[in-house]
């Protein structure tokens, strides 16, 4: 399956999908030392981001979380790409300064935790293996 949509960060990759319906607020929700969830209730907390497609409909909170995601790169426990629904500007910046790539305007219910994806952010593809 293909899925087209927007380039807000360059790059490729591929990998395992870790999905949430949940939005993601990086600043005070992820810990930038290990890239773990803790935000109470997350639908991923305990789980890690860290070399993962982190697919969310879009980000929330603080613009600090645009730092944390540099943080989270930084300290190598960073998600391989960032797949949205509407990436809003905390999120965007972040990938950028941390160059993550990412993807917006993509139907983010046809991924799924486990799927193996291969991200062209350039092209602004998504796709399922």
């Amino acid at each position: 399956m293909k899925l087209e949509g927007r380039k807000i960060c360059k790059g490729e990759t591929e990998g395992e999908v870790l999905a949430t319906k949940d939005g993601i607020s990086f600043y005070g929700g992820v810990e930038p030392e290990t890239g773990k969830v803790v935000e109470k209730g997350h639908e991923l907390e305990g789980q890690s981001v860290a070399g993962k497609i982190l697919v969310f409909p879009e980000g929330k909170g603080s613009t600090v979380g645009s730092y944390v995601l540099y943080n989270l790169k930084k300290n190598g426990v960073a998600p391989k790409a960032i797949v949205n629904k509407e990436c809003e500007t905390i999120v965007a910046v972040g990938c950028i300064i941390s160059e993550i790539p990412c993807v917006d305007h993509i139907d983010i219910e046809k991924l799924k935790t486990g799927d193996k994806v291969s991200v062209d952010a350039e092209q602004g593809i998504v796709e399922t293996e």
